[in-house]
């Protein structure tokens, strides 16, 4: 049951991105940005857990677990450095996750040839 919950979570996340993109005129890279501030305002509200308990990879895959997680880093660096921490706390938590997205695309470089513009 829970694959189901996730699929039709993360789903119906991808429905609404799709919708933006088609009927407004918001570009890709801005869709990605409100997914990601809008997992940081449902953190801030409390309502990304119990959505996460709910859905979970559903909810945690897609941007807005990005935002969560820069959240959540940015609210235990609070605790911890004070003022400091609202600058710290999301690069540190970001910091696995866009490494390992870095090295990761970088080691799929090697095996995959890359197609320009001219070759369609």
């Amino acid at each position: 049951m829970i694959f189901l919950k996730a699929f039709v979570v993360g789903g119906l996340i991808c429905v609404i991105s799709q919708i933006l993109l088609e009927k407004t005129k918001m570009l890709p890279g801005r869709i990605m940005v409100l997914l990601v501030c809008t997992g940081v305002v449902l953190s801030f509200f409390g309502l990304f857990a119990p959505l996460k308990e709910f859905a979970g990879a559903g909810a945690t895959v897609p941007l807005l677990g990005f935002g969560h997680v820069l959240m959540e880093g940015v609210k235990e660096a609070v605790d911890e450095h004070g003022f400091l921490g609202l600058f710290m706390g999301g690069f540190r938590a970001g910091a696995l996750g866009t490494a390992a997205a870095l090295i990761l695309g970088w080691i799929a470089s090697l095996f995959f040839k890359p197609k320009s513009g001219s070759d369609n």
